[in-house]
């Protein structure tokens, strides 16, 4: 029972003090710095004398099944929880930081006008983290790492009415959530390989891993791959390296907790966790290592040409993370924790302390200036000196690498959409997916060859609408509309499938519907007040005057994409486990469908609300910084 109670209270803790911090009015500073800084300081007195206590009770993994928030027999989500040693040091190294940050953050942030918004999100993150280190099964990371996600895009863009922050919250949410596509895919081949939702403590059982895997040896490899796909997105390995200097745009203290010692560690974290799953998995275990190996010595030498301290120490995080990745490959757990506590310490010192450094060093070269010395790189042939020079200073293109070949051809295949306007969307969608729902009460009169396509055909739809979604820039409510209408095709395609309660359906579908009616409220009421500046052209800046307007959009936005606080979140994973084992192109069209039109949901609220103001009587922070 003790057990129970004290991990169960690792995440009401910080629940707690974020409800309260939201409850109290703005204008009381010392009030909800006190109850963050009150309740870690709690938090952290917590963990260290729990696991001190653990140690000495033999340090036994536990799992906790608290809390079932579906079931009908066939499936069951489950919000588990699960403690070991690498939730202890995960915890106990985030509670120490968040204590500093916190502390430091209290006089860092005096007098900022978003200073409730920074303690807010801060609690968030830091309940998200709690959610994650001590999830037990795939569903309740999923549910952290969610949650992680969107106090990763808040905080970057704290600075809401510059446009550069803005802009590079926009692109970390969306390199966030194409790493998302990973866990997704997971999740689904797991059900699949498993047969039930699995805990990450049956992993322990090496009996029972190697059965299930002798003969699913390729499921197994896919869902090893999915995990490091995740995991690179996640901790900033190739090729998804070139967010996390722009994520340096936020505060110092949120750069320092975020991306130089716990957050950017959750990639380390999902293998460590996974590794009794593909440990004798030859293959995973050499791509993994290939992958830290490859961004260790890609990220060194992009570190050295960096032109600011953030910069360089983002690519030196990179590059130490890489290492742990090859750690990790290696099966050298006890060593991946230690290095994974000592470069979050360091990161964050380094973090906090680097204007003065700046500072002291600019005064140290001009009274005490040394001719630079000769280093390893000028003893290269000049021409491959000049290279590696010339690729590291563009970070070797992985920005233009993305745009082209990712974003790029996803907003060309939008914009062949063009032809569907808010005016003519229902008349083309509904007779269309009125006869979807036609052929699908009718199967019978559906040809045997043909019918087995039908799900992937309904799937590749929706994902067509989410692609115009994404590339649209004149009709915000437009966009809005066509991802809650994928919601629709990928509920008709799974339900090709099989004919189950139309009840897992509902679950699926009420949320969206609930969540987009607020949105378009939202939406059209912002329309109404400015039809001058509502498009998706520029960022429009209007939470300046509509706050109130902007955080409803936000919360509508988060239920629409299936974030964990509509019933919508539970009916994905609901979904995908309805998506059968040979269906490759409808998991990953529906995946796919839901990684995009979260970023494009997210697109609406930012292009609207956020960056500087469309109005010229209001100040406005320079495009550049």
């Amino acid at each position: 029972m003790i057990h129970q109670l004290t991990i169960s209270s690792f995440v009401i803790l910080p629940l707690l003090a974020f409800v309260i911090s939201l409850l109290l009015p703005k204008s009381k500073e010392s009030g909800f710095s006190m109850v963050a800084f009150g309740m870690i300081s709690l938090q952290l007195l917590t963990v260290t004398g729990y696991i001190g206590y653990w140690m000495l009770s033999g340090s036994i993994p536990i799992d906790i099944p608290e809390l079932e928030l579906y079931n009908n027999g066939d499936y069951r989500f489950l919000l588990d929880l699960y403690f070991d040693s690498i939730a202890a040091v995960y915890l106990w190294v985030g509670s120490f930081i968040t204590f500093l940050i916190t502390r430091y953050s209290r006089f860092y942030m005096h007098l900022e006008s978003g200073y409730k918004r920074f303690f807010n999100t801060l609690l968030f993150f830091y309940l998200a983290y709690s959610l994650t280190v001590l999830a037990g099964n795939f569903e309740t990371l999923f549910f952290g790492w969610e949650m992680l996600g969107i106090s990763s895009f808040l905080l970057i863009a704290f600075y809401r009415d510059r446009y550069l922050p803005v802009r590079n919250a926009v692109k970390v949410f969306s390199i966030y959530r194409i790493g998302d596509i990973g866990i997704i895919l997971a999740m689904w081949a797991s059900h699949h390989l498993w047969h039930e939702n699995i805990a990450f403590i049956s992993f322990l059982d090496e009996k029972l891993v190697a059965h299930h895997l002798v003969a699913h040896e390729g499921t197994g490899l896919f869902i090893a791959v999915c995990l490091l796909v995740a995991a690179a997105a996640k901790s900033a390995q190739l090729p998804f390296s070139s967010w996390l200097p722009r994520a340096m745009e936020g505060p110092t203290p949120s750069s320092a907790i975020f991306y130089g010692s716990l957050s950017v560690h959750f990639g380390v974290f999902l293998l460590l966790r996974t590794y009794p799953f593909w440990e004798h998995q030859l293959i995973a275990r050499i791509l993994i290592g290939l992958t830290g190996l490859i961004t260790a010595l890609i990220a060194y030498p992009i570190a050295r040409v960096q032109s600011t301290i953030k910069t360089q120490i983002a690519y030196a995080s990179i590059a130490q993370i890489g290492i742990m990745f090859i750690e990790v490959a290696l099966g050298l757990e006890t060593l991946v924790l230690i290095h994974f506590a000592g470069n979050a310490f360091l990161r964050t010192y380094q973090l906090l302390v680097s204007p003065s450094v700046v500072a002291y060093m600019i005064r140290d070269k001009f009274y005490h200036f040394k001719p630079r010395e000769i280093t390893l790189e000028d003893t290269f042939p000049k021409k491959l000196e000049y290279s590696l020079y010339m690729l590291s200073l563009k970070e070797w293109n992985l920005d233009h690498f993305f745009n082209k070949w990712v974003f790029g051809p996803v907003k060309r295949v939008g914009r062949k959409l063009d032809f569907l306007t808010p005016r003519n969307l229902m008349f083309i969608f509904l007779p269309v997916y009125a006869f979807g729902l036609l052929l699908y009460f009718n199967q019978e009169y559906i040809p045997m060859e043909v019918l087995p396509y039908m799900p992937a055909l309904f799937g590749f739809l929706g994902m067509l609408l989410v692609f115009k979604a994404f590339s649209e820039r004149t009709y915000p409510r437009l966009a809005l509309m066509l991802v809650m209408a994928n919601h629709f095709w990928i509920a008709l395609a799974v339900s090709f499938n099989e004919r189950f309660d139309y009840a897992q359906t509902q679950i699926y579908l009420s949320g969206v519907i609930v969540a987009g009616v607020i949105g378009y409220w939202a939406l059209n009421s912002l329309r109404k007040n400015e039809p001058n500046h509502f498009d998706l052209n520029k960022y429009h800046g209007h939470v300046y005057e509509y706050p109130k307007l902007a955080l409803v959009f936000l919360i509508a936005a988060l239920g629409v994409m299936g974030f964990p606080i509509t019933p919508t979140f539970v009916g994905v994973d609901l979904l995908f486990s309805h998506i059968h084992e040979d269906q490759y192109f409808l998991a990953a069209f529906d995946a796919i469908s839901f990684v995009f039109g979260g970023i494009a949901l997210i697109r609406i609220y930012a292009r609207l609300f956020l960056g500087p103001h469309v109005k010229n009587y209001h100040p406005t922070a320079l495009k550049t910084s």
